[in-house]
């Protein structure tokens, strides 16, 4: 059994995250890499106490990185999910504070 809390890793703060949810009430956030979408969905209600319209997840691929002389690296592949919630619901508090 995984508990909302293993399944939400961290949010992504970037320009496009904000304007997402400033616009549309669309939430992103670096999730579990073997997450489903109905566990993400049931995570975010439960943890932020909202309601879920959608769920759009994707795999972001490690990219090439090179530290001076050094052979180069790659850094590691994760999973994001983008969150819309509902028009009724309401917004998420921590996302707030940012816009």
């Amino acid at each position: 059994m995984k508990y909302a809390h293993d399944v939400i890793l961290r949010p992504v703060i970037s320009e496009k995250s904000m304007t997402l949810a400033r616009t549309q009430k669309s939430y992103t956030f670096r999730v579990e890499p073997h997450a489903c979408k109905p566990e993400i969905k049931k995570a975010v209600e439960t943890v932020f106490g909202v309601e879920v319209e959608a769920v759009n997840t994707m795999h972001v691929l490690g990219k090439k990185k090179r530290m001076g002389n050094r052979p180069e690296g790659k850094t590691p592949a994760w999973k994001k999910a983008i969150v819309k919630l509902t028009e009724k619901s309401k917004t998420i508090e921590f996302f707030d504070g940012m816009m």
